[in-house]
Order: C-alpha cells, then sequence, then structure tokens
C-alpha cells in the first residue's frame, strides 16, 4: 500500500462513492447553482467561519438534532434569493420518493448556502420571482459523475480580489483507502494568487500541475503587505461556501471537526479569509462506503488531508475559470496572457 496521497481518478467531490453533483447555470444572469445529491441519507455537519452567511435548513446539522442523515447539499449565486435553489433541488427529490418520513409523508432534508454575485455585470431584472427554484431543479437533474469546474454552477459569477472566481474541486486518495474530496465555489473578498504574480497561495499542495504547476514565486514576497480585497467591500459582499466530503465513518460530531479542518484550506489558498464580508462555510458529509473508522493519528491524517484537499480545489476552481462578457474581473488564464 502506497503511504503518499494521490488524487482520485476524476479528481472531483464524486471520487467519494455515492453521491453525484449536477449545475445550473444562467450566462444573461451570469450566476448559478450546483446540487450534490447523496444516494442515501448522509451524515453531515457545518462550519461557518465568515462575518456574513446565507444559509437554509444548516441548524439540523447541529450533533444534538434528531435527524440522522440529509438528502442533498446545495450552492448557489443570488445572494439570499439563491435559496430557492434548495427548493428545486427538494421538488426534484420528492418527485423520485426521496426524504426524511413524517407521518406517511417524505420531505427531502436539503441544506443550503449562498454567495453574493448580485453586483458582477449580470442582468439580475428577472421580475416577480428569481429564478433560482428552477436553476435547483436543473441542476438536480443533471447531477452526475462528472461535472464542469470554473464558470460553471455556482461559480458562474464568482470573484476573487484580482480575477474571477469559479467552482473548483479536488480529491484525495489516502494509504488507508478512503478517499477524502471537495467541492467550492470561490467568491472571496481576498485574493488566491500572492501579491501581483499569477502564482497561487496552494501551490505547495498542488498535485500533477492541476493548476498550472508554477509553485511559489521566488523570492516569495511578503504577506506583510496590505492585504488585497474587493473594492468597497458590503456586509454579505463576498463569500467562498464548499463541501468537504469522504467515505470514512463519522458521526455528526466527527463531520463537524472535519468541516473544521476544512476551513484550514481556505487559510492556505486565500488572502485574507473569513473576513467580516465573506459568509465563508464548509459544509462536511460522510458516506460512510469504505467502512473505515479513523482513530487517534488517522484523524489527524484525515483533517490533513481535509485542509490540503480544500485549498487545492479552491485554486483549481480559479485556474478552470473562463471569460464571459461584460466581466468585471479577467480570468486567471487572461493575466497569464
Amino acid at each position: 500500500m502506497s503511504s503518499v496521497w494521490r488524487p482520485g481518478p476524476r479528481n472531483l467531490l464524486t471520487d467519494v462513492s455515492g453521491l453525484r453533483v449536477g449545475n445550473a447555470q444562467d450566462e444573461r444572469l451570469k450566476s448559478g447553482t450546483t446540487a450534490i445529491l447523496f444516494d442515501a441519507p448522509c451524515v453531515a455537519a457545518v462550519e461557518i467561519l465568515g462575518g456574513a452567511p446565507g444559509t437554509r435548513e444548516t441548524e439540523l446539522l447541529a450533533p444534538d438534532k434528531l435527524v440522522f442523515g440529509i438528502d442533498a447539499l446545495v450552492l448557489s449565486g443570488g445572494s439570499a434569493f439563491g435559496l430557492d435553489a434548495a427548493s428545486g433541488v427538494q421538488a426534484y427529490l420528492r418527485s423520485v420518493g426521496r426524504g426524511f418520513e413524517v407521518a406517511g409523508h417524505r420531505v427531502p432534508l436539503v441544506p443550503a448556502a449562498i454567495l453574493f454575485d448580485l453586483a458582477n455585470g449580470g442582468d439580475k431584472n428577472w421580475g416577480l420571482q428569481a429564478p433560482y427554484r428552477d436553476l435547483g431543479f436543473q441542476a438536480a437533474t443533471a447531477a452526475g459523475p462528472d461535472f464542469g469546474l470554473g464558470s460553471q454552477g455556482a461559480g458562474t459569477g464568482a470573484s476573487t480580489a484580482r480575477v474571477k472566481g469559479g467552482l473548483g474541486s479536488a480529491s484525495t486518495l489516502l494509504p488507508s483507502g478512503a478517499t477524502v474530496a471537495a467541492l467550492v465555489a470561490v467568491n472571496a473578498l481576498g485574493s488566491p494568487l500572492v501579491g501581483t504574480t499569477l502564482h497561487f497561495h496552494a501551490a505547495p499542495f498542488e498535485m500533477a500541475a492541476e493548476f498550472g504547476g508554477l509553485g511559489l514565486p521566488h523570492p516569495h514576497p511578503s504577506l506583510s503587505m496590505s492585504p488585497p480585497s474587493k473594492l468597497s467591500p458590503q456586509p454579505g459582499g463576498a463569500t467562498t461556501i464548499a463541501v468537504i466530503a469522504t467515505d470514512a465513518v463519522l458521526d455528526k460530531g466527527g463531520a463537524r471537526r472535519l468541516a473544521v479542518a476544512a476551513h484550514d484550506g481556505f487559510a492556505h489558498a486565500l488572502w485574507p479569509t473569513h473576513t467580516d464580508f465573506d459568509g465563508d462555510l464548509v459544509f462536511a458529509a460522510a458516506t460512510g462506503g469504505s467502512g473505515w473508522r479513523p482513530d487517534g493519528a488517522e484523524r489527524v491524517e484525515l483533517a490533513a488531508a481535509a485542509a490540503a484537499t480544500m485549498a487545492r480545489a479552491i485554486a483549481r476552481g480559479v485556474h478552470a475559470a473562463t471569460p464571459a462578457p461584460g466581466d468585471l474581473r479577467p480570468c486567471w488564464r487572461d493575466l497569464e496572457a
């Protein structure tokens, strides 16, 4: 058995068996939604470290709450309007007979988080009804093992201090045979790039040149400089939202600790992060499919892998972003040119 971490076959969240991911977006709107569907009710938790979050049904994820598992998670653009996307995913799940059974009825449990992309140059004049419920239904319908990165789904209209953000994902296979994988919509107040360079803060964790293979700049510029940020930050005006998943066997408390560890990946990949104006959040999900029950030092390795995998996913999302008419930020690839 190899003692070296390596990426999974897809290098996506879906390298954790038992889940599917789907994207839906509207290019005119410059916004979209990403749905994560579980094949069976899944143990989950959440950790919110940003100062301006927007969420739905996160309280039920607490270790002391009744519900054992959830049916799906949603990441969406649209600020508070984007929370409607969870209703679309819920509608899809109900149509296929999924949900928590209560008095003969099935109620799909779909926690969600949103990012702010209202002021990104897209047309938000949608009239009386916001489009996110429909986008959520479309994303759930499209869910499968393969999905796009960059300017897709919840990452469609995302941005950072210097460049466009995007939807990123990465996976890590551990020596135990278990998998840890991350999915993230990067819409940060801070920057994923070191100073004014093209180099990613996450470079020390990169595998197989998955976001350009540039490494760190030499000499490395001082990070004591004033931190880069979007102009005129507003409460809720940014936010990086993510999912960390594993096929290890964890209870809700263990999943919560995994979410805490994954937030360290934000700190490795973005400068600054967890600000008053970000709603930074990580959902954690443990399918238990591998049968591996980490203990002691194994829990430390699992946590370290969560942080490293999340950092890689953030960089991959920014690296994969593509240009579109009306963009207010260049793509990383445009800086390269």
